[in-house]
């Protein structure tokens, strides 16, 4: 059966490509008008500019928009390869129509086209999108989030942990020798094979195949194992146990309590260098400060940088999640409502946070640790800012003494400052990164003078000491109030080393 499945993918990726079905045809094909309605689960407005009848126009129109094509049409963009789709149950067929059963999708990622196949979209056009409880989601905000976190530097092994359809180990073998992707549900498992090979991916160094498909629960499938990488977007939806569950969404554990476990265990797995990176949920309770519940997590083994990007008030959250599985005008729907905020409430849940936990094992910044509250815009993919952060880190840590490193403005930051016009000194000072996480810092005008001097000429002892003489301050004083500070832009990034 998997030699027949291999077969009808590479196949079927035959067909996509001579049919010229990538992210960029269909998006110039539906024009930015239809392109945006489509992305609103609209498609109206592209069933009305794909009607010609050509193969890109079929294929769009059967798996994006999902309406039945005529059979003739379906043969000739799919190379004659509809009776084996329909056994495999990617199609089926009634009188002279095809239907799609599952989505295929294209996907552009930096490296070049990809094609996804998950289960169909719900929810277009208003239909209900009540889905069952073994979905398996498409490419989402949430995975397209987690590729742009992900750090891509070339490692051995990596760990895709609850793959779905295995968006993120199509990302991990890009840069991969292999890929370990782990899930409990059976039908993501054979998407994520298929998957692989419709999008021709090569065999490891040992000739492997470079994504290694297993089944089972978080860790279990690979206890024992260590990994370079571990990315994972887990089922992290903070609900009442009412015995219902979908499985892309739903853990079965209480709270928070499956990020809490994955963020306390994966230092384990880790080898020296390796990186763990979550996209998750955590619970803001109101007797304690959401850094302050999730700093109890964090492994002295590791660096960690934990950034919350927003935060959802109980109700947004419910009626968030309750319209996601198609509740949204249930019969049940204000009981359902009713039951999860009382829960919140009995548990003393006053918000729920969003965001990335990155945990970087090494031994040289075991325990450096920052929680950030970022909800501004940042620059994606936004990888290489948490790599960067991490080897600020390190080169800390190789300068036993600030004081005699010669530091350099970072290029991309600017200063802006306010106050009354002829003003001696400005009321604020700002610097501001533009690029990477764009933090903003607030700073004095000793600490604008430092930092302006900056450009790996002087140490910053020298510094400090012509800004004393200036001021007419003790040079001793001003390193005691200012290399904290100068320290901390090093680790944010607005100095370097």
């Amino acid at each position: 059966m998997q030699n027949k499945a291999t077969s009808l993918a590479r196949d079927l990726r035959s067909a996509v490509l001579a049919a010229g079905f990538t992210y960029d045809a269909v998006a110039e094909l539906l024009g930015a008008q239809a392109h945006a309605a489509l992305g609103r689960n609209e498609t109206t407005p592209g069933l009305r500019v794909t009607g010609g009848g050509s193969p890109l126009e079929t294929l769009t129109r059967l798996f994006l928009l999902q309406v039945p094509v005529p059979r003739e049409q379906a043969e000739r963009a799919l190379g004659g390869l509809v009776d084996r789709m329909a056994v495999a149950g990617l199609v089926e067929q009634s009188v002279g129509e095809v239907a799609a059963r599952l989505d295929v999708r294209p996907y552009a990622t930096d490296d070049g086209d990809l094609w996804v196949v998950s289960d169909l979209t719900p929810g277009l056009d208003g239909s209900p999108n009540r889905v069952g409880t073994d979905h398996v989601l498409g490419i989402s905000s949430a995975s397209t989030s987690l590729a742009q976190l992900t750090v891509r530097e070339p490692v051995g092994r990596s760990l895709d942990l609850g793959t779905g359809c295995g968006v993120q180990a199509l990302h991990l073998a890009r840069h991969s020798d292999t890929v370990v992707a782990t899930d409990v549900n059976t039908r993501a498992l054979w998407m994520t094979r298929f998957n692989a090979e419709l999008n021709a991916v090569p065999a490891s160094a040992s000739g492997a195949d470079r994504i290694d498909v297993r089944e089972g629960s978080f860790f279990e499938p690979v206890a024992g194992e260590r990994f370079d990488l571990i990315a994972t977007n887990p089922p992290f939806v903070i609900s009442p146990a009412t015995g219902e569950r979908l499985v892309y969404r739903d853990s079965g554990l209480p709270g928070d309590r499956v990020v809490e476990d994955i963020v306390r265990r994966a230092p384990e797995l880790l080898n020296d260098g390796g990186w763990c990176q979550v996209l998750a949920n955590w619970v803001i309770t109101r007797d304690r400060t959401w850094d302050e519940r999730l700093a109890e997590w964090l492994s002295e083994d590791c660096a960690a940088l934990v950034v919350q990007r927003e935060v959802l008030d109980p109700a947004s959250y419910v009626e968030l999640w309750l319209k996601d599985a198609g509740l949204h005008g249930a019969p049940d729907y204000a009981r359902r409502y009713d039951t999860w905020l009382s829960w919140f409430d009995d548990q003393g849940i006053e918000g729920v946070g969003f965001g990335w936990i990155n945990l970087h094992r090494s031994a040289r910044v075991a325990g450096v640790r920052e929680l950030l509250e970022w909800p501004y815009e940042v620059e994606q993919p936004i990888a290489p800012a948490i790599g960067e952060w991490a080897g600020a880190q390190e080169r800390l840590a190789a300068h036993g003494d600030l004081a005699e490193v010669r530091l350099r403005l970072r290029t991309d930051v600017r200063q802006e400052t306010q106050g009354q016009p002829g003003a001696e000194d400005p009321e604020t000072i700002v610097l501001r990164q533009q690029r990477g996480l764009r933090r903003a810092r607030q700073v004095d005008t000793v600490e604008a003078a430092v930092v302006g001097a900056c450009d790996g000429d002087l140490t910053v002892r020298q510094i400090l000491d012509a800004v004393g003489a200036l001021l007419e301050a003790d040079p001793r004083e001003l390193r005691r109030t200012y290399l904290p500070a100068l320290t901390e832009m090093v680790a944010q990034g607005f100095l370097e080393v």
